[in-house]
């Protein structure tokens, strides 16, 4: 029997929405087909979130077609049948022949694909960034007449403005976000250990919010205690918690692919004066990042807002304070940092990420996912804004 089509998650309109931006950016270009094959691409522009970007897949944006047409493992074509808004006749299957063979593989299908609809002599568009140089090389042999054209982050400016559509998986993304950080307040324990505190956070960002289940799990969660809060992005120990730990947590609900990040810092007992007063210098410092988002504001008025304020207390941040957010977490475009000149508009998402790693053994997180609304900022994510003393 077919597999059916699953419940989407978007309407259709709002998928040829986003295809409607591309292929007028494709037009500018001169492109007439764009080969998407970053994974979170194929997500924004098809609803599939399946875990099948390890082999080589790609989706292909023709001008001359309403539809895209996506190529993956064969064994994977139900899954983007099931997932995406597209029609069953817009999904190719490659054997698995493809698979490990060192000569041949799923770029090759797709090459034969353009050739096959007469765009081997056209204007064709790659995400060269995701591509090995193996790949794109295969393109430019096979494909001698066309004119490639470097299409990286075509995509990903795109759909760093979010439709209220969106905003809304948003929102439900990161509801599941504050419910795994008191979930997280509610387990941390002396004696408990850190596997069994990630093992309630886990089931928290599965079980969801408000009758909205978490759809996957992305990034790891980043769970660093005492004395490793100075590591950013390890990952929980085979330790216990002890009176006196200090804790850091960073996790993200997710919804549909849509990512909603959020850091806090716990104390089992009496956090020691220096941790109380980074915590201080920081709280103030995010309030006075928030105070300047609006449209016409710039990424770097965000991060420099937030600088000022916490040398002031004599703190200083070497990483930067954020970047865009959304499908798979990092959206690799604005950064909220000194001299990002990104313009911030309605609708744009992103992770205000004020995490300090000072020393090798001390640390401090902070952080929120915002958006930029028409007169200000909704901060998405609503955990209690504290230090956990627990």
């Amino acid at each position: 029997m077919a597999i059916s089509k699953g419940p989407q998650a978007f309407p259709r309109a709002e998928f040829l929405r986003r295809l409607a931006a591309v292929k007028s950016e494709m037009k500018r270009r001169e492109i007439d087909a764009l080969v998407v094959s970053d994974t979170y691409n194929i997500t924004y522009l098809t609803g599939y979130t399946a875990n099948s970007g390890y082999v080589p897949q790609a989706l292909v944006v023709s001008l001359h077609e309403e539809e895209p047409t996506f190529i993956l493992r064969r064994q994977d074509a139900p899954a983007a049948i099931h997932q995406t808004f597209m029609d069953r006749d817009k999904i190719i299957g490659y054997p698995e022949a493809l698979i490990g063979n060192p000569t041949m593989d799923g770029y090759d299908k797709v090459i034969d694909f353009l050739s096959e609809i007469g765009l081997a002599s056209r204007g064709i568009g790659l995400e060269l960034r995701g591509l090995s140089a193996q790949a794109a090389e295969k393109f430019r042999t096979r494909l001698p007449k066309a004119k490639i054209v470097d299409c990286t982050n075509v995509v990903t400016w795109i759909r760093i403005v979010k439709s209220d559509l969106e905003i809304a998986v948003m929102r439900e993304a990161a509801a599941i976000s504050d419910a795994a950080i008191m979930r997280a307040a509610e387990v941390i324990r002396p004696g408990v250990r850190e596997a069994d505190v990630i093992a309630e956070i886990m089931g928290a960002l599965a079980r969801g919010a408000n009758g909205k289940p978490g759809t996957t799990r992305f990034p790891n969660v980043s769970l660093c205690s005492s004395p490793r809060t100075g590591t950013p992005h390890i990952s929980w120990s085979e330790d216990v918690f002890r009176q006196g730990s200090q804790i850091n947590l960073e996790l993200g609900g997710v919804r549909h692919g849509y990512c909603a990040g959020i850091m806090r810092t716990f104390s089992i007992g009496t956090p020691s004066e220096r941790l109380r007063q980074v915590h201080e210098a920081e709280m103030e410092g995010l309030e006075a990042a928030l105070d300047v988002i609006r449209p016409g504001s710039t990424c770097s008025d965000v991060a420099n807002a937030f600088n000022r304020t916490i040398e002031k207390h004599g703190l200083k941040k070497d990483s930067r304070c954020g970047y865009a957010h959304g499908i798979g977490w990092l959206e690799p475009t604005a950064s909220l940092q000194n001299g990002d000149r990104t313009e911030l508009k309605p609708n744009m998402t992103f992770h205000l990420m004020l995490g300090n790693w000072i020393d090798e053994d001390f640390g401090y997180v902070l952080s929120e996912t915002f958006r930029v609304t028409e007169s200000g900022v909704e901060v998405l994510t609503k955990a209690p804004r504290k230090l956990f003393l627990l």
